[in-house]
């Protein structure tokens, strides 16, 4: 039929919570096309992945010809895969963190390069609805120029995913890519999008709680800006309860943002009362996940969009990296290019 859009193919590598959640919204965005390539280690039942084609060799998988392909195996094992599936000519959506190293990741470009493919990191906190309307009044400089910032973000990882034990996942093991850092990198990456390019880092981090894990579970990061901004960054394992917030102080008032509710309060200078910004009627967090899934779509039927891209996901790595040096320097100033 003319103008009919083709129909695509997807697969999905790894099939832990977040696979879940994007096989689960490509359906609800109508796609049904969809391959499974895992290991089996996942702890969640598989009612809802009965009828997929599920494949243990990669080769094979992408010699069905996806066009898009989800990584959302451990971190440690996402650049293996997305080449790989690169190199196949397929369209890439990665699960951030990109990585838990620099390992691979020039190869990973060139693999893009050639195929002329497209990719983008699953930080999905920039499809916040109140985010991007904090973005938009920074822009409008109507508080004036951001001065600094302090993102916090607790977790109590035992709580995380309570149908697993804590010290078998992911987040909590060194080999797979773990450690707190990297499984919240999610303020490293939206900061950069809201202030601008990142300098210099310096941080402190370790393990402070008595969660067994060989990873850290808390880290304290200092970012300097290429516009003389300045934001500091908490993160740990161990808070109860959770709680992630973010505030932005700026020449002429300051926003206050809090995850729990998506609502952020904006102070300005000249005002007593704040305003607030607020996220549409009925929206809950499954919602970001969906819009940037949809963009994907978008992104594997060539359209261009603005979206969180590879060099995004790599300079948050360089990010985590700089912090960890620093951390292995006693809080020594790093200095990024």
């Amino acid at each position: 039929m003319q103008g009919e859009r083709r129909k695509m193919k997807f697969l999905i590598a790894g099939l832990g919570s977040i696979g879940r959640r994007h096989l689960r919204n490509l359906r609800a965005l109508g796609h049904e096309d969809i391959l499974l390539y895992r290991t089996h280690r996942a702890t969640l039942p598989d009612a809802e992945l009965e009828g997929l084609p599920v494949y243990t060799e990669l080769d094979r998988a992408l010699e069905e010809e996806p066009d898009g392909v989800i990584v959302a195996n451990p971190t440690a094992l996402h650049v293996p895969v997305a080449t790989a599936a690169a190199q196949a000519g397929a369209t890439l959506l990665i699960e951030k963190p990109i990585s838990d190293s620099l390992i691979g990741l020039s190869d990973l470009k060139t693999a893009l390069a050639k195929s002329g493919k497209a990719a983008m990191i699953g930080f999905h906190f920039r499809f916040h609805p109140v985010l991007r309307q904090i973005k938009t009044l920074l822009e409008s400089e109507q508080l004036g120029k951001p001065l600094s910032a302090r993102a916090h973000w607790g977790e109590y990882l035992p709580g995380w995913h309570p149908w697993e034990d804590y010290r078998l996942s992911y987040a909590a093991r060194a080999e797979l890519g773990g450690g707190v850092v990297n499984t919240l990198s999610h303020p490293l990456d939206y900061l950069r999008w809201l202030l601008g390019e990142v300098v210099n880092v310096n941080a402190r981090m370790g393990h402070l709680s008595a969660l067994e894990l060989d990873v850290e579970d808390y880290a304290e990061i200092l970012m300097g800006f290429a516009n003389g901004s300045s934001a500091s960054v908490h993160l740990d394992y161990f808070q109860q309860p959770p709680s992630h917030t973010l505030e932005i102080t700026c020449e002429n008032g300051r926003v206050c943002w809090d995850n729990a509710d998506g609502k952020a309060q904006v102070y300005r200078a000249q005002s007593g009362a704040p305003t607030q910004l607020t996220p549409p009627e009925g929206f809950e967090r499954n919602q970001m996940f969906l819009e940037e899934m949809a963009g994907f779509v978008r992104l594997c039927r060539g359209e261009s969009l603005p979206h969180c891209s590879l060099a995004d996901g790599i300079r948050v790595q360089e990010l985590v990296l700089a912090a960890k040096q620093s951390a292995a320097q006693d809080g020594g100033l790093v200095w990024l290019s």
